[in-house]
């Protein structure tokens, strides 16, 4: 229930942030927030440390918290900010309505690679899921992924049409917390031409890694293969560190 309270307050804010709700790209403080909300300071607090991870928001030492203006500036509809948060809750997020067509479901036998990627067993067997993904009727990711049966083992095709990361949590009490991510582009494949309504001379962009629970369990390999017009890659640096 408290990651539902701290979610509920950092997505509303980032609905306010991307409307130009506050005055001099200002935020009010935790305690004025926590009473808006009506929710504990923790919970605000918690809300705030994700949107600053994300770059979105920053805090000046004495002078308050503040609306990062380069976030705004690199809108796109699919943004990815270095979070693991599911893509059709990105996406809602974002005031989109994205859409899920399954291609492809099945168990089977994982690779050698998979299997020490995923910490599996022997004899330990995976989903192998792909998915077209969509938002207001115009398909942007293809997106293919390996998770262990073991972590669900009562996932269906009903399920996977759907948010997995939302299915873990509300049904498994399990959470996505990290990820390990690497992005590249590619010429686009005949695939990517047919599924992204791509030209044979545009690229795609390549989106794949490991995705893990918050006791550190890897339960998913993912592999996004992006329509590039639909892709923004944001991420905050501290020089302190």
């Amino acid at each position: 229930m408290t990651d539902l309270v701290y979610k509920r307050v950092m997505d509303d804010l980032k609905k306010k942030i991307e409307s130009n709700y506050f005055n001099q790209n200002r935020l009010p403080d935790e305690r004025t927030l926590s009473a808006k909300y009506h929710v504990s300071r923790s919970s605000v607090k918690q809300a705030l440390s994700i949107l600053a991870e994300q770059g979105i928001i920053f805090k000046k030492r004495g002078s308050g918290t503040f609306i990062n203006p380069l976030y705004l500036k690199n809108k796109s509809i699919f943004s990815y900010e270095g979070s693991n948060l599911g893509i059709t809750n990105n996406l809602k997020t974002e005031g989109y309505d994205p859409k899920i067509d399954l291609l492809e479901f099945k168990v089977v036998s994982p690779t050698a690679e998979i299997a020490e990627d995923l910490f599996l067993n022997p004899g330990d067997q995976v989903y192998e899921i792909k998915r077209l993904r969509s938002v207001d009727s115009t398909p942007i990711i293809i997106e293919s992924g390996y998770i262990p049966v073991k972590v669900a083992p009562k996932m269906n095709e009903r399920v996977v049409s759907g948010s997995i990361f939302n299915y873990l949590e509300e049904k498994l009490n399990k959470t996505g917390t990290k990820s390990y991510m690497s992005i590249e582009a590619q010429p686009s494949t005949t695939e990517d031409q047919r599924l992204l309504g791509l030209k044979p001379t545009e690229p795609v962009v390549i989106m794949g890694g490991i995705f893990f629970l918050d006791d550190g369990t890897p339960f998913e390999i993912s592999n996004m293969r992006i329509h590039y017009k639909y892709f923004n890659y944001n991420t905050f640096v501290d020089l302190n560190n």
